[in-house]
């Protein structure tokens, strides 16, 4: 999920409408719900939002978990900040929380007044960050190219223009159709670019075999698994622990 083409409101939903394939589509899975259908769940059946919100709710364990536990690099709250989340959520004051947790509730209510100044200060950045690199700002965002939200190595290598990413490009590969490797770089900054490339092969929402992945990436590079091995290390793929199923991230 790149949280830079979403919406605040469609990351707190946990799914988002694809203009072009008029569907609804799970941020976290990439499960579409078509317009002009129905779908059933249990014993009912439903329209594509709710399909997708019922969706989320049943395998995701509903999108404020989610966001709360997941966001990879962008979630900075410790397990202690979750919990707490977590419980302000189901309603409870702040004497019943303080009681759970064994703490005193004017700690509880200074953790809230805590949420609530982050809260601000985001509001704040995002109208300054809007005005510099938005819609008509003197830079624009896409001067840098996204960070993949699953990355594991958060430094100097994923600080990449435009620029210097077509430059990669161009340098490192032999054939951008079929995508083929000239050879593996050593410097990590040229690494990100060329994982970031050959990771677009694998369609998200799909698990591939290790036979299929070896087969695709065996047509990029000859060394195929060290191929894999970065794209699981770098947290642009995922894998079972017997390294019998690939997906992307």
């Amino acid at each position: 999920m790149d949280y830079a083409t979403l919406t605040i409101e469609e990351i707190k939903n946990g799914y988002r409408y694809d203009e072009v394939e008029k569907a609804y589509v799970c941020n976290y899975c990439g499960r579409r719900f078509d317009e002009g259908q129905v779908f059933p769940m249990g014993d009912r059946f439903y329209v594509p939002e709710y399909a997708a919100r019922e969706h989320i709710a049943a395998e995701h364990d509903g999108a404020l978990k989610k966001l709360i536990e997941g966001g990879a690099k962008y979630n900075t709250f410790t397990d202690t900040q979750k919990e707490l989340l977590g419980l302000f959520a189901q309603g409870l004051s702040d004497n019943e929380i303080a009681a759970k947790l064994g703490v005193k509730a004017s700690t509880v209510r200074h953790q809230k007044f805590t949420f609530r100044e982050k809260a601000k200060q985001a509001k704040y950045y995002l109208a300054v960050y809007d005005e510099v690199f938005g819609e008509g700002g003197a830079r624009k965002a896409d001067d840098i190219v996204d960070i993949p939200n699953t990355a594991t190595m958060l430094d100097d290598r994923y600080v990449i223009t435009e620029k210097e990413r077509e430059r990669i490009l161009r340098s490192e590969f032999e054939s951008m159709n079929p995508l083929r490797l000239r050879h593996y770089p050593l410097k990590a900054k040229k690494q990100v670019v060329v994982l970031s490339e050959v990771a677009k092969l694998f369609e998200f929402g799909r698990t591939y075999t290790e036979a299929e992945t070896r087969e695709m990436l065996g047509a990029v590079y000859g060394d195929y698994s060290m191929l894999r091995r970065y794209l699981v290390d770098y947290g642009f793929m995922g894998r079972t622990k017997d390294g019998s199923e690939y997906w992307l991230k």
